[in-house]
């Protein structure tokens, strides 16, 4: 047993009430104790033949105290009381599965139930949800949405089509398992698609595949455009290599490839096949090649011709266009973010669906696909179109200047993913050297109206890589601020502070985001309330702010208010008993502003205080802040063998850490500083990240040398700059 996440280990929490009498401690806090097996860990707990293609049955019994609940794979089938306090709970035998599957816990816990509502083998199936003791009711609303998804799939799975993720594990990983952890995707990147494809079905309101565009899509690209990323399917020899894969090509290029192919071939056709791939191998292992030849049976379609490139080779392409009258000649090559192919880099030919979008509606092209490096397209509307419709498609396009210009001022055209896709292809454009910085800023500048909360939530991200990038420049960076706060001001003051009783999640979920941006580019108006919230919430007034601002106003009031403010948040982490509440706090904890606090809150994250599988949220917003980010890499350096003492237990751990740490630098030097200071060190396990940091930060260095002059020349020219 150990406390590194892996294996057999026991997770500490603070108990909600009295705990059972035998519930042991650690330190100050009680314990509960859980397995996690994927992907090679099952033998850190037991003998056995731990790969994912021989698989087994399992028979468990746990001895455990009489006054705690035992949990496993399948339900209880007997309790035996042996000696005084103890009690043996032996479970049913398990179907035939792999051991990454095999799991156990125990401790002081209790539970909801509800059933589903369609039968199997002729009754309801039980559905609960387990927390530890005083908290259940919190588990409601993910009770709700069990039973209802567990029936939803289940119709998919037999071809009857009509937190989601982890329940799609039910069939795309346990049911079916991938044959070797190189075809990771088959699991992770299906059990994604399919968890939002979920959502969807049940909270159509909340606009998930908008979301997906903004979240997902992005984060794949952006891995994906570094030389050290790898293909979705990648050979794979030991255990430190396949916890690497364990990112966002497996998981989110992964989906993102399955939704454009699912879009191409027709949902219903797709899932049809998919139903086909696991009657098929039920019980057993499958690889790409067997879902392929499913889908292709179903579409009637060779889709392994097509997706063979976007499975097995890395990166993904951008398609450049030229306009000349009636036409456009489309070409397509690798996108790097570093902005220097070389040509051997550039063999790999994808199946790209165009997806054209015109004001005069469907042409030859809009449902084509470009099966050439280049081709030209005939009797195109001049007067408007779009490439990749709905951003459907895993790449980006890059429009002549003029036509993005034109774009952006005609957004009400636009879909909501089409205007992500175009915010988020003109700044990943711009920091390849494709496109201009200045470029992006005009078409964002006409979406200062916009209400969707995910074209908001990239623009702010995409501002947010600027910002990051040119802080060192304070000219530029208070003129990228001004820009910031002229931009988000008009709809954050429309939208104000108070949630109303008829309003939409999503408008709730946009208050938040701007509110946030706003006080962090500086309107008086949004710091003043927010401190304001803030004195009474200390005060006793817990209602004084809503729950969905909690992040903003303590972010905020941390940035704003000094030692005393950090010190309130720090206070509120310590006393919070909810995950999401101490999350909350780590992330508003780094907007610090001196070094002395810097260095305080870097020890705290070290502390007992905070879980292992936490560290690495209030790191992600100490790399954020500009004023913090040489500090947290002095303090990895001269603490080196303390971090890597707590984090390396976990490998997938210590290397999200030091990814998010690190890869906000847009320093040559800085670059080859992390290069010499691991030079020396054992990599093993997070080899393949430190790459990815180093393609990162070369990548903004590049970014910085060739744009700030130009960007500061656009920011004096229109009024931000001096």
């Amino acid at each position: 047993m150990n406390n590194k996440m892996a294996g057999f280990y026991r997770s500490k929490y603070k108990p909600v009430g009295e705990p059972a009498k035998s519930l042991p401690m650690d330190g100050d806090s009680h314990c509960m104790f859980s397995t996690q097996f994927e992907s090679c860990d099952a033998r850190r707990a037991f003998p056995c033949f731990d790969e994912p293609n021989l698989k087994a049955t399992f028979d468990l019994s746990i001895e455990i105290p009489n006054d705690l609940v035992a949990l496993s794979n399948m339900p209880e089938k007997e309790t035996v009381n042996r000696k005084e306090g103890l009690k043996v709970v032996s479970f049913r035998r398990s179907p035939v599965m792999s051991t990454y599957l095999l799991a156990w816990a125990f401790g002081d816990l209790e539970y909801v139930e509800d059933f589903t509502r369609r039968e199997y083998n002729g009754k309801p199936m039980p559905v609960r949800v387990y927390t530890t003791k005083g908290l259940k009711e919190q588990a409601r609303f993910g009770l709700k949405n069990a039973y209802q998804v567990v029936d939803y799939f289940s119709e998919a799975s037999t071809g009857r089509i009509g937190k989601e993720t982890k329940l799609a594990h039910q069939w795309f990983g346990n049911l079916v398992t991938m044959d070797w952890w190189s075809e990771l995707w088959l699991n992770e990147g299906f059990a994604t698609w399919v968890g939002w494809l979920a959502i969807d079905h049940f909270y159509p309101e909340f606009q998930v595949w908008c979301q997906f565009v903004t979240e997902a899509m992005q984060t794949a690209q952006q891995l994906d455009s570094l030389r050290a990323s790898h293909p979705i399917e990648v050979p794979v020899k030991d255990a430190l290599e396949i916890d690497q894969i364990f990112d966002a090509i497996s998981y989110l290029k992964g989906s993102s490839v399955i939704r454009m192919l699912s879009n191409h071939l027709g949902v219903d056709i797709f899932l049809r096949g998919v139903s086909d791939y696991l009657k098929a191998h039920a019980h057993g292992n499958a690889t790409t090649n067997d879902l392929w030849a499913a889908l292709s049976k179903a579409s009637g379609k060779d889709v392994n011709a097509f997706m063979d490139p976007w499975i097995r080779k890395i990166g993904y392409p951008v398609l450049t266009v030229a306009e000349e009258p009636g036409q456009l000649g489309v070409r397509q090559s690798r996108f790097l973010s570093t902005g220097d192919l070389k040509g051997e880099e550039d063999d790999t030919l994808w199946w790209i669906p165009l997806g054209l979008k015109s004001s005069s509606g469907t042409t030859a092209a809009s449902a084509g696909a470009l099966t050439s490096k280049e081709e030209t397209l005939r009797d195109v509307d001049e007067a408007f179109y779009k490439l990749n419709e709905n951003q459907n498609g895993f790449y980006r396009t890059n429009y002549p200047p003029a036509r993005l210009a034109k774009m952006g001022a005609e957004n009400e055209k636009l879909s909501t993913e089409d205007k992500i896709g175009l915010v988020a292809d003109a700044a990943a454009l711009a920091i390849a050297g494709d496109a201009t910085t200045a470029g992006l800023l005009n078409f964002v500048s006409n979406l200062s109206h916009e209400t969707n909360n995910a074209v908001w939530t990239q623009i702010v991200a995409s501002l947010g890589t600027l910002r990051s990038v040119f802080a060192e420049n304070l000219t530029v960076a208070e003129g990228l601020k001004q820009f910031t706060l002229e931009l988000v001001s008009p709809v954050t003051e429309k939208l104000g502070w108070d949630f109303k009783a008829d309003e939409d999640y999503l408008t709730g979920q946009l208050r938040a985001l701007l509110i946030s941006t706003a006080g962090g580019a500086g309107h008086t108006t949004t710091i003043e309330e927010a401190k304001r919230r803030f004195a009474r919430y200390l005060s006793g007034e817990r209602e004084a702010i809503h729950p969905s601002l909690r992040l903003p106003v303590f972010r905020i009031n941390v940035a704003e208010g000094g030692r005393e403010a950090y010190v309130a948040v720090k206070r509120e982490y310590l006393d919070n008993t909810s995950i999401d509440g101490k999350e909350i706090c780590l992330q508003a904890l780094g907007r610090v502003q001196t070094t002395e606090l810097i260095n305080d809150f870097m020890g705290f994250q070290f502390s007992d205080h905070v879980k292992v599988q936490d560290v690495h949220s209030g790191s992600i917003a100490l790399a954020a802040n500009s004023k913090a980010r040489d500090a947290l890499w002095q303090y990895i350096k001269e603490h080196w063998d303390v971090i890597h003492g707590k984090l390396s237990g976990n490998s997938v751990v210590l290397d999200r850490y030091l990814k998010n740490s690190l890869q906000k630098f847009a320093s040559h030097e800085k670059e080859k500083d992390i290069a010499s200071f691991f030079d020396k060190k054992d990599t093993k396990g997070f080899d393949r990240g430190l790459v990815q940091v180093s393609d990162t930060v070369r990548s903004n260095a590049n970014y910085k040398e060739r744009d700030e002059d130009l960007l500061l020349e656009w920011l004096k020219a229109h009024g931000y700059a001096k």
